[in-house]
């Protein structure tokens, strides 16, 4: 992975992160950044009947220790590229939780 910046706003409401996600993977991870910051998270879930969704929020749930409902799709819900807020964690957290799920210091 690049040392290039993830793409992380910070809002009022939390944390958004634009993420990029390839489907029927052999296991769940964050598979690194793309050119534009986007976060690119491998799943093993199928691409189909919201399964895909569900499990990117399990994911991130998992890997910020938050709830699964402080994680909110809010662009994207039927594409592989979606925009998602993160609740009740703050945005130097998701940072520092991000660069270490990819093996980066």
């Amino acid at each position: 992975m690049s040392n290039r910046e993830f793409d992380i706003t910070d809002a009022p409401s939390g944390t958004a992160i634009a993420v990029r996600i390839v489907p029927l993977a052999r296991c769940d991870e964050i598979a690194g950044i793309e050119e534009d910051g986007t976060v690119k998270i491998r799943l093993m879930a199928a691409p189909v009947e919201g399964e895909m969704n569900e499990a990117l929020s399990g994911f991130l749930a998992g890997l910020f220790g938050i709830s699964p409902q402080d994680v909110e799709i809010i662009a994207g819900l039927d594409s592989r590229k979606k925009l998602v807020m993160l609740t009740n964690i703050d945005t130097a957290s998701v940072e520092r939780l991000l660069y270490a799920a990819a093996g980066q210091a």
